[in-house]
């Protein structure tokens, strides 16, 4: 493909295109793309390339899709959606957009995934940085295939950008990339512990990228900074609408590289439920973007890296407050005339707790597409809508796509999932009110909990890493204790020989609840299942009625969970969760995957007067990684007791 070269100078924009390659420029910022692929293959500010330019112009800023032939059963290939086709969609004073597309076609190689590609780049005056955004459209009868990721990508320059920043506590000076070639690989290959670092304080450290990882509902800005010039690299994404997963799906954001993503679909932290899987030919189009690449510098000559990080989270707000954008151009981005409100009240009528309803203080509540009590979190193909309510329970859900959709919500603090029993059909303009009320699982009143309602393990107790690991610690000695490395091995250390116990009533969840539970290993890469025990008093039992035990899982990966009350009978226990979980997120630091709720019913002739134990295994051996991690824990009275 062969364009002419041209330099039309336009007032505060400027576009130049060559042969091969394609510059967009506004004074502020400079980008270079290629024709007709649509790689960036260099981003300059101030006269800095802020691109790895020593990398191949395919590694250093570009859309990505990891995916899946399903009838061919291949293994997972990337696909960096190169285009065969690249337009000018707009180019005059007030804006530059871009396009670089491919359609799909049964001639092309089996490396192509079955979509229709569109992705667009946008300047605009004034601006210090670019947009960018894609739409990915699957046509009916096209061939089944399957996603695990999709992303934006960048790979900054090596040698100027050290500082890694993603929240008020979460920066730091990072490791350099050669720091992880002359480490020592772990107990999978993203965690390396450092031996010899060019930068000495990070000795005995390990580098790990899920050390980043962050909830979508958090994941705003992120970014890097150099010190010399004093520049800031940032990726700002200003709505979670065309994430999956919803505000509590965890993702990467920057790491070692250094590098910085913007994720819209994964698996992380949850596991092949949120893979896109599209069979039978299915139709389907989705809109991901814009997002925002932010460039901005320090010329006071303090070289402080938090005076970037705070303006780039003024410019994030200001991204934020301008969502839906009015600029894009593509005709498939719905702009706020296109859009709807729903707003109202939730409470939650816990009926052994408060007479009457009561609000549910900071719920979040959204909009996603219909399905079943909690499916939300495992939803990929749609688009979601959050908001958190006030201490009133009052919400408001702006800016929502027309389309059917379900009303779900959770409360911090209230045990399970709420679900709207009916459809929302969302018009452009339309402001839906509604008034709400959660009626959370409840058969009797509580006996005893362990743990709080929150979808988390983070209060339970997390143990300091390994002394042969150092402490990994953010600005101002910052310290999240939950990501360390090698932690699930901690358990064999606390308990080597027998498991843990925990006594209702003289027992504190905080520091004698261990925050997963995980595998014995037993040397030689062997590993054994473990049993907990709950021992609690009952001062009386009524045989006739049944109790009821509801556990909350924060977390599940490849685990089983199997329950006994008072007799162990291995071959029959009184409850089993079977084989469940991919979430993994006890080797990535996580804290918490997907939320499973489960509701035992317990026949009072399985209990007794007195001293009670229920065992709680996790009875899938044969891997350090195979666990699950509590939420919550509750036993009931009887149905009906006061």
């Amino acid at each position: 493909m062969s364009f002419f070269s041209s330099c039309r100078q336009i007032p505060g924009l400027h576009l130049h295109i060559e042969d091969h390659q394609v510059e967009m420029n506004n004074g502020f910022v400079k980008v270079t793309l290629s024709i007709p692929e649509g790689l960036v293959t260099g981003i300059s500010y101030k006269g800095v390339e802020v691109l790895e330019n020593s990398n191949e112009e395919t590694d250093r800023g570009y859309w990505d899709i990891v995916w899946s032939n399903t009838s061919a059963k291949s293994s997972y290939q990337m696909d960096k959606l190169f285009g065969t086709n690249f337009k000018v969609i707009v180019q005059n004073e007030d804006q530059i957009e871009l396009s670089f597309a491919r359609t799909w076609n049964p001639s092309l190689d089996d490396s192509k995934v079955p979509l229709n590609v569109d992705r667009r780049f946008v300047m605009l005056p004034q601006s210090s940085g670019f947009y960018t955004y894609a739409i990915l459209e699957h046509l009916q009868g096209w061939p089944d295939f399957d996603v695990q990721e999709a992303r934006i990508a960048f790979k900054l320059q090596q040698n100027i950008f050290h500082y890694m920043a993603m929240s008020d506590q979460r920066q730091r000076i990072m490791p350099m990339p050669v720091d992880r070639g002359t480490g020592e690989v772990l107990d999978y290959p993203e965690a390396v512990l450092l031996i010899h670092p060019v930068n000495p304080d990070l000795k005995d450290e390990v580098d790990d990228k899920y050390f980043y990882s962050c909830d979508n509902k958090d994941s705003k800005v992120h970014g890097w900074i150099s010190k010399e010039p004093p520049i800031g690299f940032w990726l700002i994404t200003p709505s979670n609408e065309f994430r999956t997963g919803g505000p509590v799906k965890q993702d990467l954001t920057s790491h070692v590289g250094p590098t910085t993503l913007s994720m819209f679909v994964s698996t992380h932290y949850a596991g092949d439920e949120l893979a896109l899987m599209f069979r039978n030919g299915e139709p389907w189009k989705k809109v991901f973007g814009p997002v925002f690449v932010y460039l901005n510098s320090d010329n006071s000559g303090k070289k402080d890296p938090n005076s970037l990080w705070e303006d780039a989270k003024e410019r994030m707000l200001k991204e934020t407050a301008s969502w839906p954008y009015s600029f894009p151009l593509s005709k498939e981005f719905s702009h706020s005339d296109k859009r709807g409100t729903v707003r109202g009240q939730l409470l939650v009528h816990d009926r052994y707790i408060y007479k009457e309803p009561t609000p549910a203080n900071q719920a979040y509540v959204g909009l996603a597409p219909p399905g079943d009590v909690g499916s939300w979190q495992r939803e990929s193909k749609g688009y979601q809508f959050w908001s958190q309510a006030d201490s009133n329970g009052s919400f408001v859900i702006n800016n929502v796509l027309a389309g059917n959709y379900n009303l779900y919500a959770w409360v911090p603090g209230v045990i399970g999932d709420y679900q709207y029993n009916h459809d929302i059909t969302m018009r452009p303009g339309a402001d839906i009110k509604l008034e709400l009320v959660y009626e959370p699982p409840r058969a009797g009143p509580t006996l005893w909990e362990i743990g709080v309602p929150d979808r988390s393990a983070a209060e339970f107790y997390v143990p300091d890493p390994s002394p042969s690991f150092k402490i990994h610690k953010y600005k101002d000695d910052h310290v999240d204790k939950f990501r360390q490395y090698g932690l699930w091995a901690r358990y064999t250390d606390l308990y080597p020989q027998s498991d843990l116990v925990y006594t209702v009533g003289s027992s504190n969840y905080k520091s004698d609840w261990f925050f997963a539970h995980v595998n014995r290993h037993m040397g030689n890469l062997k590993y054994q299942g473990t049993t907990w025990k709950i021992l609690f008093d009952l001062n009386s039992v009524d045989k006739d009625e049944t109790y009821a035990l509801r556990i909350a899982l924060a977390s599940a990966a490849d685990a089983e969970l199997q329950i006994w009350f008072n007799t162990v009978n291995v071959e029959a226990p009184d409850f089993t969760t079977g084989l469940i979980g991919k979430d993994n997120a006890i080797a990535r630091h996580g804290i918490h995957g997907l939320y499973w709720l489960f509701s035992v019913e317990v026949k009072g002739s399985k209990l007794v007067k007195g001293t009670n134990t229920i065992f709680l295994k996790q009875s899938r051996d044969g891997d350090t990684f195979r666990g699950i991690m509590y939420d919550y824990i509750r036993l009931e009275g009887p149905v009906g007791t006061p």
